[in-house]
């Protein structure tokens, strides 16, 4: 019971308020530690509380105690600016009967409203590590009097690159301080930076690292290779589920999700999308309503598999296998929260043998395939000449355009002379040459004539058929171009020079 955990009354009084009677593992064996003022590092699934396990002693330990202007008493940094934004929730939550400021530092919004807070005095800070080093940068912001420090998420911080800024931020803050660090997953880099900025911590670990909550069926779904294919599979997917009340669509690339967003648009669903790129006006408008139920299916990137807590998910979708295998646990951890269950499909091409083979690496286990037994679509039988169409293939441009030279060459009138045959043996006699026409000079040509030697001049047209061209190497064959008439060019006699003319 949270009332054996050492919080105090006003803590209590509202855990009891929020209808919450009894703690998550993780809390019960982080709260105690953190209310010790120990360090703490806390390692559990997602969607296990975490949360809960830093906001409810971090309010215990704030009510004695006033913050300065522009020096923060706590700090809580956060991958992303939604888990932020949920923080600053769970705080207004838990601490309704605190009179405590909280001061939000996220990008995307103005820096104006967030520097009247610091000066006024912000008791707790949250922030992500970008905007937080551009408010120490501009000296609005002093980090010497942080009593606790909060990093949430560490493994998330170590794919977004921020491990640099943190470590940055550790040397600012003052040597004595509480440090309460947590992640879902437990690299290397993470370990360093523990050992490094942790002082003799209390590691805390509930389950094991890089595992999905049992509370989750996830089942592998095969599909072929191409978009359509995919989609489809996921349209089936989302039709065949009776119990789906709402779900969580992940994929790996921002771009895929505007066409994935449109295209069930167009089948009728109720979907929104959230990505990255999106300002953050548009990102928080969306998953409020996803939250209140007024969308029921929502398209999203990896900025909503770390942390987001909406209890209510019944089911997520991977239309992409996740490149990272630990980033397939954060997904299906949005679905099966707070002891309820939760269904997970992810939608696999034979392209990604190797990706499915390191979640199994990771999970210890092969993964259940699920049989997907909607009937293929039968084509449609086409008639006789249209089957002979098909059957038959259709020609390149290039070929089509060479049958109709050939067909024009077929239909034009025989030359006075005839070239000699393809098969013609090397001994064969040269054909007799064509007779000389008499010269002309320019002027007398024709237009019609001077047009057709353009005309044939263009694209090829009037051209030999290719498959009626020949060349001859070794035999007395002329080409025909070398026996066409010369035209005699009129010359013109030079004008005598000014001084030739005088003499």
């Amino acid at each position: 019971m949270f009332n054996e955990l050492g919080l105090s009354p006003k803590v209590l009084s509202a855990v009891e308020a929020a209808g919450y009677t009894k703690p998550t593992p993780i809390q019960a064996a982080a709260i105690p530690h953190a209310l010790e003022k120990r360090d703490v590092l806390g390692l559990a699934q997602t969607g296990t509380g975490k949360t809960a396990s830093f906001v409810l002693p971090m309010l215990s330990l704030l009510e004695k105690g006033r913050a300065r202007a522009r020096m923060p008493r706590t700090l809580i940094l956060e991958p992303t600016r939604e888990l932020a934004a949920q923080v600053v929730e769970s705080f207004e939550k838990y601490g309704v009967n605190h009179k405590l400021t909280v001061a939000l530092l996220i990008g995307g919004v103005s820096f104006e409203e967030q520097n009247r807070k610091i000066d006024r005095g912000a008791d707790v800070v949250i922030a992500t590590p970008g905007r937080l080093l551009d408010h120490l940068e501009r000296g609005k912001l002093l980090l010497q009097q942080v009593e606790i420090l909060v990093v949430d998420e560490a493994d998330r911080m170590l794919d977004m690159g921020f491990i640099p800024d943190i470590e940055r931020v550790c040397k600012i803050l003052p040597a004595k301080r509480q440090t309460l660090f947590f992640s879902a997953t437990m690299p290397k880099e993470i370990a360093n930076l523990v050992d490094r900025f942790l002082n003799d911590p209390i590691r805390v670990e509930v389950s094991p690292t890089s595992s999905a909550a049992e509370t989750v069926t996830q089942r592998f779904v095969r599909s072929g290779s191409t978009p359509k294919d995919k989609r489809d599979t996921l349209r089936r997917l989302i039709r065949g589920e009776k119990e789906l009340a709402n779900g969580i669509i992940f994929c790996n690339r921002k771009r895929d999700i505007g066409t994935l967003f449109r295209s069930l648009e167009r089948h009728g669903f109720s979907v929104g999308a959230l990505h990255g790129d999106m300002d953050q006006r548009t990102r928080m408008l969306t998953l409020e309503a996803f939250k209140q139920e007024k969308i029921t299916l929502l398209v999203a990137s990896d900025v909503a598999a770390r942390g987001l807590d909406i209890p209510k998910v019944s089911h997520v979708f991977n239309y992409d296998v996740p490149h990272n295998a630990e980033d397939y646990v954060h997904r299906i951890g949005r679905t099966g929260r707070a002891g309820r269950s939760g269904s997970a499909f992810t939608i696999s091409t034979p392209e990604d043998k190797k990706l499915v083979a390191a979640i199994e690496s990771m999970l210890k286990r092969s993964v259940d395939w699920f049989e997907d037994d909607a009937p293929a679509k039968a084509a449609p039988t086409p008639a006789p000449a249209a089957a002979a169409a098909d059957e038959t293939p259709r020609p390149s441009r290039g070929r089509r355009r060479g049958e109709r030279r050939a067909e024009q060459a077929a239909a034009a009138p025989a030359p006075e002379t005839t070239a000699a045959p393809a098969s013609a043996p090397a001994s064969a006699p040269a054909p007799a040459p064509r007779a000389e026409a008499p010269a002309r000079s320019d002027g007398e040509a024709t237009r019609s004539e001077r047009g057709s030697r353009r005309s044939k001049g263009r694209r090829g047209e009037g051209r030999e058929p290719e498959e009626n061209r020949v060349v001859f190497r070794d035999t007395p064959y002329v080409p025909a171009f070398l026996l066409r008439p010369l035209t005699p060019r009129k010359v013109t006699p030079a004008r005598k020079s000014t001084t030739e003319q005088v003499g």
